[in-house]
């Protein structure tokens, strides 16, 4: 079934932690799944930041064959939208911009960023698989996968340009990409807004940023 990447894409970033299957190096041929924080870097990649010291970072360091896997939705599981990602996951330098998109997201994590045994890993992405509901599942390959970049340091630009949320909204934006913004209230919650369209450039992203603040409640 041919399944929209933008609807994949967009399950991804509305999600803050994955289900991360890596190859055990006890168990050889096993495969071992833990849990895990992520943000999305600003070509869309998922980036993650896992200590060292973890039994997955030890399987990676072995093998950096992995997957990981978000679901949405408290409803009937098996009806919720879902997405797994296979590929590769491995350490990778990052630059300060994207650093801060990290912590938009995650601020809690700022704290590991002291520790030697903490470091960023690179999910590279070779094909995704989506359900997006009830007999509603296929295979997306990469290159349709991959997102319209946007440079950390033009998202940062822009969030700026955007400024707060409305008053009374509640809401400030913390991420902006070509499919949706990210908004985060003052309970630490985050929400994703998806766009109906994608807009045509960054007066247009813009536009679409401040139509979806306006209409967040």
């Amino acid at each position: 079934m041919k399944l929209d990447p933008r609807e994949a894409r967009n399950v991804l970033a509305a999600a803050d932690f994955v289900a991360l299957a890596t190859q055990s190096a006890r168990l050889a041929g096993f495969p071992f799944v833990s849990h895990a924080p992520f943000a999305r870097d600003g070509e869309g990649a998922p980036l993650l930041l896992l200590s060292r010291l973890a039994e997955h970072s030890r399987n990676l360091a072995a093998d950096p064959r992995a997957s990981l896997m978000v679901t949405l939705g408290d409803g009937d599981p098996q009806s919720q939208p879902r997405v797994t990602l296979v590929g590769e996951l491995r350490p990778v330098s990052v630059s300060p911009d994207r650093q801060d998109r990290y912590l938009r997201f995650h601020p809690e994590a700022g704290g590991f960023l002291g520790f030697g045994d903490f470091r960023f890993y690179g999910f590279e992405t070779l094909r995704v698989r989506l359900v997006g509901g009830f007999a509603r599942a296929g295979w997306i390959e990469a290159a349709e996968w991959r997102a319209r970049p946007l440079p950390e340091g033009r998202e940062k630009a822009l969030l700026v340009e955007l400024g707060g949320a409305p008053k009374g909204a509640g809401r400030r934006p913390i991420g902006i990409d070509w499919d949706g913004l990210d908004l985060r209230d003052g309970q630490g919650a985050r929400r994703r807004i998806t766009f109906r369209q994608t807009p045509a450039d960054e007066a247009a992203l813009l536009a679409a940023c401040r139509d979806a603040l306006a209409g967040a409640s």
